[in-house]
């Protein structure tokens, strides 16, 4: 077998949590790892309902619905008037001779 081909394998590698500070400690080839959520912080174990926005979907996605909300508001407005507006056309020939 080479030697140096492998990389060095650490038993004892120290794992840290970036959100809430949890260490722990398991085998790796790095000495140290840092992690964004662990078993201690993440939702599906905990079973809180929070967001994890590393990048800042969660408050696009937001912003996206509330533009939607919006925007079925004002369709249905415009909805509304438009139905209003029909009733107000002026009557056919024709339903003015059956009037008479």
């Amino acid at each position: 077998m080479k030697q140096s081909l492998h990389p060095t394998y650490y038993p004892n590698a120290n794992v840290v949590c970036s959100s809430c500070g949890n260490t722990f400690t398991t085998g790796s080839t790095k000495e140290s790892i840092s992690i964004e959520v662990c078993y201690k912080c993440h939702p599906f174990y905990t079973g809180e309902h929070r967001f994890l926005d590393i990048k800042g979907r969660v408050d696009t996605f937001q912003k996206k619905q509330e533009i939607a909300k919006k925007y079925q508001a004002s369709a249905s407005t415009k909805k509304q008037k438009k139905t209003h507006q029909e009733e107000k056309q002026p009557k056919t020939l024709r339903e003015l001779l059956s009037e008479v």
